[in-house]
């Protein structure tokens, strides 16, 4: 995950056990939307609520490669994403679709990247 997303999570107290679930459910084809451009919408659980209530996270997600949470918001908070939102998330996608397996290290060690273990 980024490290804005890696804030907004600790800020809405989400577990990481809920992210990991996310992305197996991602891995399985389970996600609310695809966005293209390897975007992806993905529900999540916020503690003592159900998935339908709680919030939104935008995934840059290509299968067999990598998924990287980039977004995250809570549904009372905004309905969707705007056009504006979606196409600076289809450039991140590319930028960090294209990084090679030492950038992601060093993101990583630099606590740009935060790690989500399944």
């Amino acid at each position: 995950m980024t490290k804005h997303f890696s804030k907004w999570v600790t800020k809405q107290n989400i577990q990481k056990n809920e992210l990991a679930t996310a992305l197996a459910e991602l891995q399985d084809g389970k996600f609310e939307a695809n966005l293209g451009g390897h975007i992806y919408k993905k529900r999540i659980r916020f503690e003592g609520k159900g998935k339908s209530s709680s919030g939104r996270t935008i995934i840059c997600y290509k299968k067999s490669d990598r998924a990287i949470f980039i977004h995250g918001f809570a549904k009372n908070q905004k309905s969707n994403i705007s056009k504006k939102e979606l196409t600076a998330f289809k450039e991140l996608s590319k930028i960090l679709l294209g990084l090679s397996a030492e950038d992601i290290e060093v993101a990583l060690e630099k606590g740009a990247l935060v790690e989500v273990r399944l």
